[in-house]
């Protein structure tokens, strides 16, 4: 028999290790000591011991390494699970080549113009939202400030007085030749009402999201920090762009907060 100490520097484990193993049901000791609770090993289980180490280089979890010990480890279920196990890590290794490309594109332009961005710009995905909202077409952009406001309002007027019904305003806008359609509201989960329209946002996959901070004057220039950062990382915009206003409360617009959401797609 081999003490718990000599079965992990044989195997190159940690004791944390063996009594996780332990504890999982994936390594029991052949004998623990019913006074001090010492554990012992067989010389034999070092063979189960390795395919465990073998397994978790791998990849695997605790559940499926216990599922390929207990049910054996014929070639055509191990098969499957490293075709599964390897399109995983394909995953994770595009994953990890996005991130090396986007620090040093980051770091290259630190180096190159001696600043950092003032916008942070991230990839996440949208929930689907249901809205209260108006639907505002206008012919130009410059038309849409005006309209924006008023459609928030007259949205608030006929579903304000419901608890939270004003707490998440959003707008989105879909660009196109004839001009601007516009979907302005809050979210809601309430009955139809008059006055209102209720429209579903669908969930978005991935989107190239930013914060603007302050006036709506100078959101242009955040925009087009988020579309600069979309080509640069591969995307290109699909669907129409959102915006969540998540602090809005002042008249002088200083204190605002917007979130730019502009729904993407690889090129």
């Amino acid at each position: 028999m081999l003490s718990i100490g000599a079965f992990a520097q044989i195997g190159q484990v940690t004791h944390r290790q063996l009594r996780h193993w332990d504890t999982a049901g994936l390594l029991v000791p052949a004998h623990v000591d019913e006074f001090g609770g010492y554990r012992s090993y067989d010389p034999a289980q070092l063979h189960r011991l390795h395919r465990i180490i073998a397994l978790r280089h791998l990849g695997f979890g605790l559940d499926q390494i216990a599922m390929i010990l207990a049910e054996g480890v014929d070639a055509e279920r191990i098969s499957a699970l490293l075709r599964v196990r390897r399109a995983e890590v394909e995953e994770e290794h595009r994953i990890a080549a996005e991130r090396l490309i986007d620090v040093g594109r980051r770091l290259r332009l630190i180096e190159k113009e001696n600043h950092m961005s003032t916008i942070e710009i991230i990839e996440k995905p949208l929930p689907a939202l249901r809205l209260a909202a108006r639907l505002v077409t206008v012919a130009t952009q410059p038309e849409v400030a005006g309209v924006v406001g008023p459609s928030f309002d007259a949205v608030a007027s006929v579903i304000g007085n419901e608890p939270g019904a004003l707490d998440t305003p959003i707008a989105q806008y879909d660009f196109a030749e004839q001009g601007v359609s516009m979907v302005i509201g809050y979210a809601y989960s309430g009955p139809e009402r008059e006055g209102v329209e209720v429209v579903e946002l669908p969930a978005v996959d991935t989107a190239i999201c930013g914060v603007h901070l302050g006036a709506m004057d100078t959101i242009g220039a955040s925009w087009q920090a988020v579309h600069t950062e979309i080509i640069a990382r591969g995307f290109e915009p699909t669907g129409p762009c959102r915006e969540l206003y998540v602090q809005a409360g002042s008249d002088d617009q200083a204190d605002w907060v917007t979130e730019l959401q502009q729904p993407v797609r690889r090129r």
